[in-house]
């Protein structure tokens, strides 16, 4: 919905936030990233043991547990995407390794995806430029739910993995010639614990890696897919933060395994504000910005309604 219409370009920051505000929101916190993390994990491996279990007594229940294991797993998608920014903790390393791990649980390269996500922050929905754009935006309902689906998802993914993996950067303006090598060496490192899990899975004759990775993920990502969706598509195409994002306002749940991102305009305004400080930066900025969704669903229904049009 149209929270304001009193966004007019351009905008500037100290516009909207004081020196002293942004000083108090942009504080990192290797404490607020800890507990974050102990709690998205602790519902991943809850949900996951339970989907276990539930799965070797042939219980009828696990089935309601699939779709929670598989979201939380990719849902580690918001980890990388926090990590990548190094907001999540105070400590890089620190930011970098879970990134790097969080990658891995959710099928997606934290060395790649940094200098990705740096140009579509860059160049957020400037066309020919926004790398995010490059997926085409779906305009009748055959579209939508085939990239609700995650079907193209995993299409993208496993081309892109490989084609790094071969050394082919060609259509990556944003890989530098020299970050080529450490982006090609981190996907490869990968792949290699894929391999090992897949190996292991094959040795002891049991579906270990498809049961407890792949098919929660691909379970999860139509919920990851219906999430991320809204937050460009509709919006402005020029470089306005509070035109060309939306922010969600959704449920606690959401909100803590996508690590606020939700708050998704606020992020764009200033990436340096960690995801714990987001909903502060939201009561700070929330009349300026043209569009706020009240859920997802809501989000949906207004990208959806323009294929009638």
């Amino acid at each position: 919905m149209s929270a304001s219409n009193s966004a007019t370009l351009p905008v500037k920051l100290n516009e909207l936030l004081s020196p002293a505000e942004l000083a108090l929101l942009n504080q990192r916190s290797d404490a607020q990233g800890w507990r974050q993390l102990l709690s998205h994990l602790g519902v991943l491996v809850g949900s996951g043991l339970l989907w276990a279990w539930g799965w070797h007594q042939g219980m009828v229940w696990a089935w309601l547990a699939l779709p929670v294991y598989g979201f939380s797993l990719a849902s580690m998608f918001a980890t990388v995407h926090e990590c990548v920014h190094r907001t999540a903790f105070a400590t890089q390393r620190l930011n970098d390794a879970v990134a790097w791990l969080a990658g891995v649980l959710s099928f997606y390269n934290s060395a790649f995806y940094r200098r990705y996500h740096k140009w579509h922050h860059r160049y957020t929905q400037i066309p020919g430029q926004d790398p995010e754009l490059e997926d085409p935006v779906p305009t009748t309902w055959g579209a939508y739910l085939w990239q609700m689906s995650g079907l193209p998802w995993w299409l993208g993914k496993l081309r892109g993995h490989f084609r790094v993996l071969r050394g082919d950067f060609h259509g990556c303006p944003y890989i530098a010639p020299d970050a080529q090598a450490p982006v090609r060496r981190s996907t490869a490192a990968q792949f290699a614990v894929y391999g090992v899990g897949l190996a292991l899975s094959l040795w002891a004759g049991q579906p270990w890696f498809f049961t407890y990775w792949l098919l929660p993920l691909a379970v999860g990502q139509p919920f990851l897919r219906l999430i991320l969706i809204a937050e460009h598509t509709g919006c402005s195409q020029n470089n306005h933060p509070l035109t060309n994002t939306r922010t969600t306002l959704t449920v606690w749940p959401v909100r803590l395994l996508m690590w606020n991102m939700p708050f998704h305009a606020e992020h764009h305004l200033c990436p340096a504000i960690p995801f714990h400080a987001l909903p502060q930066a939201h009561l700070r900025v929330r009349n300026r910005l043209a569009h706020v969704a009240q859920g997802y669903i809501a989000a949906n229904r207004e990208i959806t309604a323009q294929f009638l049009k």
